[in-house]
């Protein structure tokens, strides 16, 4: 009989590696890897279920929103293996994350695996052997509360998402989604969006010079006119986003004549400083990283995505390398604070050092989630050389970050001095003559680095960071008030203002973390679900709302206009937040968020319900009334014409155009790489014109004589035969004609080269594109016809139903039987494309006993033993993945299991008895958890 031993379950297998390498043989370390179970969609409901109270959301609201519960398809062996592990151990160990995910997957694994051992929770924010060993001698019981707001928001969700999205799908598009959270940050995106459609830019000019004094040791310096015969010279920041100025008197516009003419009547002037002042200069460091600060850092400094600094951050703490990564609190332990302060001091100075630890605190309302920052782990923290033989990559580079954050935040302040002159000269001529013209300059210079020896935190593009500006030295020579000095280079420049800058998402997530919208563990996946959907794409590291934001927007703020609005999204967090604190009930204040309003509800914000009135999400969903979806689907951008969300894309359409009655005004395809606020009305003409255009006739086509012309389409050149005008009987109804059409010959369409275009293809290149696909010859094994052909992806061949990729467009024309036969020979890689010579070998698996290798795919690098493969996560590189991590990688990539196929759905509906299973515990979820 075995020993009996203690069994600790983690979320992932890298995590439980690390664990189990500081706990012994005493104990047995499982990963569940992520949740074991999940509310499920209702089509995948048992068929006696689908019409209960069930049937909707998996969810019955009418007996306290109780939740039904079913193990993930992929996770039946998991689960089995863990109720295996557990009957021979004396004691479970539950040592999820400490937050209320964490705790959540922590109570799914009691109420399914049913242990009969004593249950502890090991709570831990970071993967040290002194760190897991504490946990191990403090733990805790289940935290019920933090379990209740994990249901609630999930519940939420389901919902919000359930109700919502299927006004969506009616409205603007089939496979739409809303949400709590993203529908609300795709708000944000759209706004800033029809800021700049709806911004004037401002004409304005300056003058700037070069200044010396007498004495040819001093520095020169560059300073502005701001001051012309006593009203301030207009900049940028004087005008508003119509293109007037904020204030009109005191004010002087400048324009491009009265800037030369003030240049021409100071070339003689003789400048004189008419006011110094001097003050003391002190920038303190920022506090050490929170979730959202880290997230915004990363993609300011290392050009990280939200989703890349979490999947980093995440690999680093499940290796020991930093704390937990999903925290809300800037705040150190004593233990981290000691290390930090006296890492500065070795590596800067004690005179870097201030006298007392700097503490800090959160600046968030609803900050929960973690007890402390994310700094480096354990209580002494490795260099990033000490870490650079370890860590590469994404890694090295944030852990660097992080480092460096957390020993500047236990830094002296930046300590310097700050000078601002003014200096002045009398017009001599022109329009302006006699008038005092004034320039202004200023300042720094840094007499003690402090922090900014190790660290400087970065900033928005649209930021007006003056501790950022100031922190740029800019040494001014020493001068006293009344001091001569000589002016060269003056010079008049021109300026437009510019509209507010699109969002970031590092921006994005600074403004809902400054909104308390959502939570910063969630903001990663909520970006990529707006990206996912459709409703923003990525122009450089701006984020660009497309049109069908627009339509999802507008549906929302018309219809649903308190849930995207910004204070009642931010309030539901923060109850959400008291039901994690114990002081708000959880079934209560979803009642009154799907039902309303009543006595003897708590309140879900003590403000108003999920409309206007104090109802509820659900009689709000059936009270809608007509929704124009014309109108939802439609912006105007000027003159008549508009911009429409079809099922095909977004296309602009001139209603101003007279057309016959019964046909549809001119319209034409908005491509995708016009930004929204790029699409004046002067761009939609062109594109109206364009899409009115017949195209370039080319000739005849000698077979048909058809005309043949090239013109451009939504995807792109092409070349197509006009076929004549069909003759249809006048009397055939409306579905009738559109079945004749349909049965007419298609004329024959093909798209041009990359290397062709519409100004330079000819007849004899249209009639050669026309030609495709070009029979190559016969496969002599199989008998198939291999053919020749250009698609949206490019150029391949097809075999049946198997295509490969060709090298070049030339090739589609001159492969032949024997070049393609040789292509057909090599091992097929992602899309049609043949395979090359892998980037490593790392051994032989031990599992398949076949070599693992590393290649470069479709979506990026993977391994593979040739049965498996298992795309690399973003924190791994082919350089830095090691044959251990590659074996783990595959093992998890098997466990698995195969997809599940769509043709396996009936049959799983017809074991309900299994998934009745699933549903015990929920109804007992109170009980269960606090046993």
């Amino acid at each position: 009989m075995s020993q009996a031993r203690k069994l600790v379950i983690v979320e992932s297998p890298t995590k439980a590696r690390k664990i189990q390498s500081y706990l012994g043989d005493d104990y047995e370390v499982e990963a569940s890897v992520g949740h074991i179970r999940d509310l499920p969609q209702p089509k995948d409901l048992p068929t006696e279920m689908k019409k209960g109270p069930y049937g909707k959301f998996a969810v019955d609201v009418d007996n306290g929103f109780d939740p039904y519960y079913v193990v993930h398809a992929d996770k039946k062996k998991k689960v089995s293996e863990l109720k295996k592990a557990l009957k021979d151990a004396d004691e479970l160990f539950l040592a999820t994350d400490e937050d209320r995910e964490g705790e959540a997957i922590a109570w799914h694994l009691i109420q399914e695996l049913k242990p009969k051992v004593p249950v502890k929770r090991m709570v831990f924010h970071e993967i040290t052997r002194d760190a897991i060993l504490r946990a191990l001698e403090n733990t805790r019981e289940l935290d019920q509360d933090l379990v209740d707001a994990q249901e609630t928001r999930r519940i939420l969700d389901r919902l919000y998402g359930y109700e919502v999205s299927p006004v969506l799908w009616r409205k603007v598009r089939q496979g739409l989604s809303a949400g709590r959270v993203q529908s609300v940050a795709t708000r944000l995106v759209v706004e800033r969006e029809r800021e700049r459609m709806a911004f004037v830019p401002a004409d304005y000019w300056d003058v700037a010079g070069t200044f010396a004094v007498a004495d040819d040791g001093q520095p020169s310096f560059r300073a502005r006119l701001t001051q012309l015969a006593g009203d301030k010279v207009a900049s940028g920041r004087d005008f508003d986003d119509r293109g007037r100025l904020k204030v009109r008197t005191g004010v002087v516009q400048l324009d491009e004549a009265t800037a030369n003419a003030v240049v021409a009547g100071l070339e003689a002037a003789d400048f004189s400083v008419r006011s110094l002042e001097t003050k003391p200069y002190t920038r303190r460091p920022a506090a050490p990283f929170t979730t959202s600060t880290m997230q915004q850092e990363a993609g300011r400094k290392l050009r990280m995505s939200s989703r890349q600094a979490m999947r980093t951050a995440q690999a680093l703490y499940e290796n020991g390398y930093i704390t937990y990564m999903r925290t809300d609190s800037p705040s150190l332990s004593k233990e981290a604070t000691d290390a930090a302060r006296r890492q500065a001091a070795e590596l800067y100075g004690p005179e870097y050092v201030p006298g007392a630890p700097r503490l800090y605190q959160s600046k968030s309302k609803g900050a929960q989630e973690a007890h402390e920052a994310i700094r480096p782990a354990g209580d002494s923290f490795r260099t990033p050389a000490q870490v650079a033989g370890e860590l590469s990559g994404d890694q090295f580079r944030l852990y660097e970050l992080i480092w460096k954050r957390t020993v500047a935040s236990q830094m002296a302040d930046a300590k310097g001095s700050t000078a601002s002159v003014r200096l002045g000269a009398v017009v001599v001529g022109g329009p302006r003559d006699g008038q005092e013209a004034v320039f202004s300059a200023s300042g720094t210079v840094i007499t003690f680095r402090g922090f900014l020896a190790a660290y400087e935190e970065g900033a928005d593009a649209d930021s007006e960071s003056e501790s950022a500006a100031a922190a740029k030295e800019t040494r001014l020579p020493t001068m006293a008030e009344g001091d001569a000095l000589t002016g060269t280079d003056l010079a008049a420049d021109g300026h437009s203002t510019t509209p507010p800058a699109r969002y970031t998402e590092a921006s994005l997530v600074k403004a809902l973390e400054e909104r308390g919208i959502g939570r910063p563990s969630t903001y990663a996946a909520t970006i990529s679900t707006i990206q996912d959907r459709g409703y923003v794409i990525t122009r450089g590291q701006a984020l660009v709302p497309t049109w069908l934001a627009f339509a999802v927007v507008r549906l929302l703020e018309e219809h649903f206009d308190r849930l995207v609005d910004y204070d009642f999204t931010a309030t539901m967090e923060a109850d959400l937040d008291q039901i994690a604190a114990g002081s708000r009930e959880r079934v209560a204040w979803l009642k009154e968020f799907y039902f309303g309003e009543a006595p003897g509800n708590l309140g879900t914000s003590d403000q108003l319900g999920v409309d206007s009135d104090g109802g509820g999400l659900r009689a709000l969903v059936e009270n809608l009334g007509e929704i124009d979806a014309a109108a939802i689907n439609s912006v105007d951008i000027g003159e008549g014409i508009r911009v429409r969300v079809g099922r095909y894309g977004p296309y602009v359409e001139d209603l101003a155009a007279e057309v016959e009655e019964g046909k549809n005004p001119p319209r034409a395809s908005v491509p995708d790489d016009v930004a929204p606020d790029e699409l004046t009305v002067e761009r939609a003409r062109e594109l109206l014109a364009a899409g009115a255009d017949d195209g370039r006739v080319l000739g005849v086509h000698p077979e048909t004589g058809n005309p043949v012309v090239a013109k451009n389409g939504r995807y792109g050149p092409y070349v197509t035969e006009q076929l004549p005008e069909p003759d249809l009987d006048p009397d055939l109804s409306a579905a009738a004609k559109k079945r004749a059409l349909a049965a007419l010959p298609k004329p024959r369409t093909a798209s041009l080269l990359k290397t062709q275009s519409l100004d330079s293809v000819t007849l004899e290149d249209a009639l050669q594109l026309m030609s495709l696909p070009r029979v190559v010859g016969v496969d002599p094994e199989s008998g198939d016809e291999i053919t020749a052909q250009n698609g949206r992806y490019g150029p391949y061949l097809k075999k049946g139903t198997d295509s490969r990729t060709l090298p070049t467009e030339e090739a589609i024309f001159t492969v032949t039987l024997d070049e393609a036969l040789e292509i057909y020979k090599q091992p097929k890689r992602g899309r049609g494309r043949t395979a090359t010579p892998p980037l490593r070998e790392l051994g032989d698996d031990p599992n398949s006993g076949k070599p693992i290798q590393v290649k470069d795919g479709r979506f990026g690098p993977y391994v593979t033993d040739g049965e498996t493969n298992r795309t690399l996560p973003r924190d791994l590189t082919p350089e830095t993945v090691t044959a251990e991590r590659a074996i783990e990688l595959l093992a998890e990539k098997r466990a698995q299991g195969p997809a599940k196929k769509r043709t396996t759905r009936s049959t799983a509906a017809k074991k309900p008895a299994a998934k009745t299973a699933a549903k015990k515990p929920a109804t007992k979820k109170a009980s269960s958890a606090k046993k």
